[in-house]
């Protein structure tokens, strides 16, 4: 009976067309499966800012000679510029960034570029390396974060009493400022920033001197090599030291939860833009055309922004299944790490700058914005409120009352203030020609002064808040 899965000869032709560059067999299918230059090549900065530090403690200690540091440091100065300027000549069979180095360094200097490995391993090293990478990556996206809010607290205080409906269940609900929704994402965002900035405090101890796993039995000073690169310790167990990610783990978390947020407004920019909202509109410069509908323009920034989120949580979820399982302490299995951690980064980036410009282009339409802030009888609640404050009447009364009025004015087909007053003693005799003065989208939003309410006064106040903070 023949095999389910053909013959030898077919498994051949199957490998041939299946595999690819893989068809030369094993070795070049270890090699392919075992480098990660073509990524990690992105981390050469760190990787020369650590050999830096640890060949000057080496000296330091006496480990290596100051010859030695010196040629090394020159060496290393050397082959930044190289990389730099693009012709550095990356190798697949050196598997990474941290051999390609080495390698290269050892063909400029010689036996120098050798003794540079002594008391490290690729292990602390590349721990190393990547903690050096998202810390430098959450200080260029906090920046990015601090820009997009201010641009968000410059359109809030600019629109500080422009009116608009705010929404529960995405139903008209009760009038608001387009001022105070925007500061809302500078709340959000807000927290985004302490986030990262809680992960790059916890993050922020060298692992570098733990070696593979052990430590060393060489006279190295890793406080030396961490006040060197900027930390504020080495870590206390050099097996943590070299297995763990939860720093990374908590950076992708960290990006997941503000790409959500910027999901959230990105969405708000689609409906917003959409003519049958007609809020605001966005120029050239962030939307496209049809290939066939001459008419359309379509808000594809927005929604490339929105969509940003599924690649970013989606390599916060791929990280945390690859190091579920992994005993102590390194395995092959954290070189996964890095492409999620690289791509998660330039993600976010991406969609913080072009949130950044969406914010700082829209056009807001004031007078669609008031429009659509009154429809959906939207002072209902002004009006239960009046009803307690001037008749006395318990909430849940005036609740009734209120709601007894919104089904006569739909009835009517007017909203709240075009009920006469007639109309309205007739569901409560007390009410008096005052009510008028809450039923205005005006006079809703400028009447909600408790602190963190949508009045304007409360809206400039707090813009100039936060733009003091972020100065």
């Amino acid at each position: 009976m023949s095999s389910p899965i053909g013959s030898s000869h077919s498994q051949s032709q199957g490998n041939q067309q299946w595999g690819g560059r893989y068809s030369a067999g094993p070795s070049a299918i270890m090699e392919a499966i075992n480098a990660s230059i073509g990524f990690d090549r992105k981390m050469w900065r760190q990787d020369i800012r650590g050999s830096l530090a640890h060949a000057a403690m080496l000296r330091h200690v006496g480990i290596i000679s100051a010859d030695d540091e010196a040629a090394i440091q020159e060496g290393l100065k050397a082959i930044g510029e190289e990389i730099e300027g693009g012709s550095f000549p990356f190798s697949e069979a050196l598997e990474d960034i941290h051999m390609n180095i080495e390698a290269r360094l050892t063909e400029r200097i010689g036996e120098a570029g050798k003794r540079l490995h002594t008391a490290r391993s690729r292990n602390d090293q590349v721990a190393l390396d990547i903690r050096l990478w998202v810390r430098d990556a959450i200080d260029g996206i906090d920046g990015q974060i601090a820009d997009l809010m201010r641009a968000l607290t410059d359109r809030a205080d600019e629109h500080a009493a422009t009116v608009m409906p705010g929404f529960t269940h995405l139903q008209p609900a009760q009038p608001t400022t387009l001022g105070h929704h925007l500061l809302a994402y500078v709340e959000m965002l807000g927290r985004d920033r302490s986030r990262l900035g809680d992960c790059r405090a916890r993050m922020n101890e060298s692992p570098l001197g733990s070696a593979a796993l052990c430590g060393t039995g060489f006279p190295i000073d890793r406080h030396m090599t961490a006040v060197a690169l900027g930390f504020d310790r080495p870590t206390r167990n050099s097996l943590d030291g070299v297995a763990s990610r939860d720093f990374a783990l908590e950076f992708l978390s960290a990006l997941s939860i503000c790409a959500t947020h910027l999901s959230r407004f990105a969405e708000e920019i689609v409906l917003w833009t959409n003519p049958y909202f007609g809020f605001v509109a966005l120029s050239d410069a962030y939307t496209t055309g049809s290939s066939i509908m001459p008419q359309k323009r379509n808000p594809d920034a927005a929604e490339l922004v929105r969509a940003k989120v599924g690649r970013i949580s989606g390599s916060l979820l791929g990280l945390l299944t690859v190091m579920k399982g992994l005993p102590l302490t390194y395995g092959k299995d954290m070189q996964e790490d890095k492409e999620g951690i690289f791509d998660a980064a330039e993600s976010i980036a991406l969609a913080l700058a072009a949130t950044a410009g969406m914010v700082r282009d829209m056009k807001p339409d004031g007078a669609r914005l008031r429009e659509a802030a009154g429809a959906g009888f939207s002072t209902a609640t002004d009006l239960a409120d009046w009803l307690v404050r001037e008749l006395r009447l318990p909430f849940r009364d005036a609740h009734h009352v209120t709601g007894r009025l919104v089904a006569k004015a739909e009835a009517r087909g007017v909203d709240l203030p075009g009920l006469s007053l007639e109309e309205m003693q007739e569901e409560e005799p007390r009410i008096h020609s005052g009510v008028f003065g809450v039923l205005s989208v005006e006079a809703s939003v400028a009447s909600r002064t408790s602190y963190g309410g949508t009045a304007p006064v409360n809206v400039r106040r707090m813009a100039a808040e936060w733009r003091e903070r972020l100065a």
